[in-house]
């Protein structure tokens, strides 16, 4: 299973929380390429709710979220 902030863009906008099954299905109506597809049919889990890309994929870093904001500096880098 190989994921890319690109191939995993594709499921940013998905009915969060949702299975496996769900997810496939939202991707073949939404027109996902077949990398995404084949990802989401090799997770062994197929009853469990996921809450976000972040559970199929931990090391996803959502493109809104502000990861060089320093707190202790606060200053963006």
């Amino acid at each position: 299973m190989i994921w890319t902030p690109e191939l995993a863009s594709f499921l940013e906008d998905a009915p969060w929380p949702a299975t496996r099954d769900e997810l496939i299905d939202y991707c073949e109506r939404t027109g996902a390429p077949m990398q995404v597809l084949e990802n989401l049919n090799e997770l062994e889990e197929e009853d469990v709710l996921f809450e976000g890309i972040e559970d199929i994929w931990p090391e996803y870093i959502n493109q809104d979220d502000d990861f060089y904001f320093d707190e202790d500096e606060d200053e963006y880098y």
